[in-house]
């Protein structure tokens, strides 16, 4: 009967894996939608939304089940409760590759992101994107060092908005008040990509060890 619920549970760790999977690839179409001003594969991300809905859906259910008919305890209580977390925060992120495309198909046929400021947004999708890649095994192998790593990656990330934001509101800015709003809401789409991943992480980090999750990811970091 046990052999039963760990093959569940494990079931549930492929799914969140694959979930995971789904969102990235969102949010690399979406940034290709936004860079490219492609308004059919911003439709596409904003269609896709649905299916990571359902996915998120029926992962909470069977978590929901497993907690009903199995009772579990002590480290696998922890996991259970971990992955409703983490699949609540793929969600958002799947959200926000939602409101990345519609930025993206809201400006179409132009970009709404200025070629000066490409390579910017192109850093931050880039980064955004490991830290999703990082999650995938952070999730599959319950890897704490890695969730540890991803701390430094969202770092970078906030010091690519920083800049940003410091480009948008100089004297200089030459592009006008809307591609500063567009600009100003991206990157912080992008940045708050990075702290559902660390988020995330975390959760991870607790579902692992019991222990509080910032001050292990504290001296996690300090080892990587």
């Amino acid at each position: 009967m046990r052999d039963v619920y760990y093959e569940h549970l494990r079931a549930i760790v492929d799914d969140v894996v694959r979930l995971t999977g789904w969102v990235r690839r969102a949010l690399a179409s979406a940034t290709l939608a936004l860079l490219e001003a492609d308004r059919r594969l911003a439709e596409l991300v904003i269609d896709g939304d649905d299916r990571i809905d359902q996915l998120t859906t029926d992962i909470e259910e069977r978590v929901f089940t497993l907690m009903a008919t199995q009772q579990p305890v002590a480290g696998d209580l922890r996991q259970l409760v971990a992955t409703l977390r983490i699949i609540a925060d793929l969600e958002r992120i799947g959200d926000l590759a939602v409101h990345v495309a519609k930025v993206a198909r809201m400006r179409e046929p132009e970009s709404a992101v200025p070629d000066r400021m490409q390579p910017t947004i192109r850093s931050m999708a880039r980064v955004a994107d490991a830290m999703i890649e990082a999650v995938a095994h952070v999730v599959a192998e319950r890897d704490v060092v890695a969730a540890a790593d991803l701390e430094r990656r969202d770092d970078e990330l906030d010091e690519l908005h920083r800049r940003l934001f410091s480009k948008v509101l100089s004297d200089s800015w030459p592009h006008g008040v809307e591609a500063a709003i567009d600009l100003a809401l991206l990157s912080r789409y992008y940045e708050r990509i990075g702290d559902h991943a660390v988020s995330l992480a975390r959760r991870l980090v607790f579902q692992v060890t019991g222990a509080r999750a910032g001050q292990t990811m504290e001296s996690l970091s300090g080892s990587v």
